[in-house]
Formats: structure tokens, C-alpha cells, sequence
């Protein structure tokens, strides 16, 4: 054997050695440390983010270790096309199994006939569920991208707005609330052949009986997107929709505290269309792994302790915005009744959103700057600023730390050009959080 063969055989067995049986130690992240540092590096200071500052964005939560166990497994490897009992790979024994329990406890979950949960994320679902039941050029009815809609609900940029007919419907001018008179003049006159409801940015309980009822008159299909407020649904501080829905669609990351996926949820009728419209229609093999935890979150969602965290949320969220109201913030709508508080800034408070979220950033109170309903600013530097409190109450976190957080962003907003205020302030909501542990986060495992 020459000396190039021999190096390229020690290189290549020092190499798989390291994958296969990292390096015996007690450091976090071993194998990561051993393969590669740099990776390793931004998790921890991500992680040290998360665990350091208030996390305001309505969509982000903290996931359990058992969820990110589930999602770091061996089930990453398998490739599964198709459906339990029904694929086009053999040894999917596991992971039949694996699909089959999280199918059948979103189904008791949410009272639903039929469950999908192989979508990647809420848009290709919205896509599948949509595809399952219309025909390019339909019309749909969804809210407006900037009265709180999502992108998928027909905004003109998104495919749904391109592949379907969208005519969108808009909150009132008064209240900027849902005005049913108004869902159901306009469906009336355009016949849509679905109307969606659920948003990202309303911060109201939603009727969905009165949805379903105008649904009925006009002859179209209901779709329910309740990607933000699943978790408030499965604790019982939200009506559920998807017993009297059509199709509908939820995130699992959000209030459920789940991996980043999605599920469709539809009536028996629709099944079939809506398995099809995933695979062969929009995807190949699920992330098995994404699965796995969304099973993992579900179970965590039967316990008792689950119900309290969302009704936690609701009361978090009110405590808040009483005290924002109290610093002459206006709230979109007034206040609100879940997860979320749509504040606007501009005309209030004299600053843009995307200045008052930098700000409040460095402050170490981490938000998004946000439309609000009738805005004449442009979307990246809008009026507003979006806020939640589904984070910081799976941290532990009550109303007695509402009223500091209100006050934290009261001064943070009034000092947004002043650097050593906001580093004042980040010290002290640094102060805060360390007091209430992060879910699947273990500071003490930094230091090796």
C-alpha cells in the first residue's frame, strides 16, 4: 500500500470515528463541538438569546426537551412516501406507528374527522387544503394582509392570490373588528367559492358559527386557519372551529409549543382529495422526525397544566395591555381577548414600528413592527408593533411581570435613540428572565 493510500484510509477512519462515536466527554453539544464549532457556537448563543430576553413575537415559542428530542432523532433518516400501510419504501414498521398516533390524537383533540400531519409548514397546507377542494381561478374570501390576514389567505404577492380569485375583506373602520354585515354583503356579491377565516394579527375572539352560517348562505367552502390560537383552543379559552369547518389548517410550533410543521384538518368527505393534494400534489416523504414531535407536543397538550398555560396567555395578555393603554398607547381594536396585542405607534407615540421594535430589541424585548388596519405606511416600516405573550408564559411568567414589561416598553419607546437607556433596561429585563426557566433550554449546560 502506498503512503497517499494508507493516509486517506487513517483520514477517512479518524473522520468516521467522529460522526459515529464522538469524543467520550460531559461537554453540551459534544459531537457538534468535535464536527463543527462554529454550528455549535451560534446554537448556544441562540439558545442564550432565547434565555436572556423577553420573547414578545406571537408566532415563537419554546419547545419541551421531549419535543426536541423527538425532532434530533434517528427518524430524520427514513424516508417515507406515501401513508401508513399504504407507502412506496419498505421498513416503515416504526414509522407507520409513529404517524398513526399523531393522527389519531389530533383527531380526539379537536373533535375533526380526518387529520394530515405530513405538511412541512402552514403554507404548503394552506396550498394542499386549498388545491383539495377548488379550482384554479376560483374565488376565495380571505382577510386582508394588512387588517391582520396572512399571506396565504389571497394576498395578490402570495399564490394564492395568483392561482385564485381573491377578493379580500377588510375589518370595520370603526371598531376594527370582523364586521359579519360586511363578510356577508360582499360574499353575497362575489360568490366566493371558500371563505377563510383565522389571522396572524386579530386580536379577538372569532366567531366561527357566523362564518359557517354565511358559508351555508352563499354555498362555499369554510376554512379554518388557527395557527396562532391551537393552543388557546385546546385549553379552552377559544372556540374550536374544525367540527363545523370544511378544511382546515394549524402551525404546531405557536401556542401548541410543538416542532415547526403543520397539520390539515377536514371532514371525512375531503380526505381523500386532501391526502392527494400532499402527496403526489405538493410534497414527497415527510420529515418523520417534524412528526414525531408534533405527537410528542399533543400528548403534552392533554395535561391539565396545559389548559392553565392558555388561560395564563389570555390573562398575560390583558394585564399587558391595560397597562400599555395606561402609557396612551392605542391598541387596534381596544385590547384583546388572546394571545396577541396590536399596538400602534406612529400617530400615538411619534415613532415608526420598525423603530420601535430595533429599539425595543436592544432593549431586550424582542417584537415585530406590524401593520395595523388602515395603515398608510408601508409594510416594512409600518405603524405598529405586534406583541404576545405565549413565550414569556411558558416561562413561567404572570401578571405581576406584565406590569414591569409594560413599563419596560413605555421607556424603551420614550428613549429609543438613547443607547444607554435601552442597555439599562435590556440589564434589567436580563435580571428578570433568568429568574424563570426557558423550556428546553439548560443554562448551566453552556459552561464546558
Amino acid at each position: 500500500m502506498c503512503l497517499l493510500q494508507h493516509k486517506m484510509r487513517f483520514n477517512l477512519k479518524s473522520m468516521n470515528t467522529a460522526i459515529l462515536s464522538p469524543k467520550t466527554t460531559m461537554s453540551y453539544l459534544s459531537a457538534l463541538k468535535n464536527i463543527d464549532p462554529e454550528i455549535r457556537d451560534l446554537i448556544i448563543r441562540e439558545e442564550k438569546r432565547e434565555y436572556e430576553k423577553m420573547r414578545l413575537i406571537p408566532s415563537e415559542n419554546y419547545a419541551s426537551h421531549a419535543v426536541l428530542e423527538a425532532t434530533g432523532s434517528v427518524l430524520t433518516n427514513k424516508y417515507s412516501e406515501g401513508y401508513p400501510k399504504k407507502r412506496y419504501y419498505e421498513g416503515q414498521q416504526i414509522v407507520d406507528l409513529v404517524e398513526i398516533l399523531a393522527c389519531e390524537r389530533a383527531k380526539k383533540m379537536f373533535g375533526v374527522e380526518h387529520v394530515n400531519v405530513q405538511p412541512y409548514s402552514g403554507s404548503p397546507a394552506n396550498m394542499a387544503a386549498y388545491r383539495a377542494v377548488l379550482k384554479p381561478g376560483d374565488t376565495i374570501m380571505g382577510l386582508a394582509l394588512p387588517h391582520g390576514g396572512h399571506l396565504t389567505h389571497g394576498w395578490k404577492v402570495n399564490f394564492s392570490g395568483s392561482l385564485y380569485n381573491s377578493v379580500p375583506y377588510e375589518l370595520d373602520p370603526k371598531t376594527e373588528m370582523l364586521n359579519f354585515d360586511m363578510i356577508r354583503s360582499l360574499a353575497k356579491e362575489c360568490k366566493p367559492k371558500m371563505i377563510i377565516a383565522g389571522y396572524t394579527a386579530y386580536p379577538r375572539i372569532i366567531d366561527w358559527d357566523k362564518f359557517r352560517e354565511i358559508c351555508n348562505e352563499v354555498g362555499a367552502f369554510f376554512h379554518a386557519d388557527t395557527s396562532h390560537i391551537t393552543g388557546l383552543i385546546i385549553g379552552g379559552v377559544h372556540p374550536n372551529p374544525f367540527p363545523i369547518a370544511d378544511t382546515g389548517i394549524t402551525t404546531t410550533h405557536k401556542t401548541l409549543r410543538g416542532p415547526r410543521g403543520a397539520m390539515i384538518l377536514c371532514k371525512q368527505e375531503h380526505a381523500e382529495a386532501v391526502d392527494k393534494a400532499i402527496i403526489p400534489g405538493l410534497q414527497g416523504g415527510p420529515h418523520n422526525h417534524t412528526t414525531a414531535g408534533i405527537a410528542v407536543a399533543l400528548k403534552e397538550a392533554e395535561k391539565p397544566e396545559f389548559k392553565e398555560y392558555a388561560r395564563q396567555i389570555v390573562k398575560n395578555a390583558k394585564t399587558l395591555a391595560e397597562r400599555l393603554k395606561n402609557h396612551g398607547f392605542r391598541l387596534v381594536t381596544g385590547g384583546t381577548d388572546n394571545h396577541l396585542i396590536l399596538m400602534e405607534v406612529f400617530e400615538s407615540k411619534g415613532i415608526l414600528g420598525r423603530d420601535a421594535s430595533r429599539a425595543l430589541d436592544k432593549a431586550g424585548i424582542v417584537c415585530n413592527a406590524n401593520m395595523v388596519p388602515f395603515d398608510k405606511k408601508t409594510p416594512f416600516n409600518p405603524s405598529g408593533i405586534r406583541l404576545g405573550t405565549p413565550s414569556i408564559t411558558s416561562r413561567g411568567m404572570k401578571e405581576a411581570e406584565m406590569m414591569k414589561l409594560g413599563d419596560w416598553i413605555n421607556k424603551a419607546i420614550a428613549n429609543a435613540a438613547d443607547e444607554n437607556a435601552l442597555k439599562r433596561i435590556e440589564g434589567e429585563v436580563r435580571e428578570l428572565c433568568v429568574q424563570f426557566p426557558a423550556p428546553g433550554i439548560d443554562p448551566g449546560k453552556w459552561e464546558d
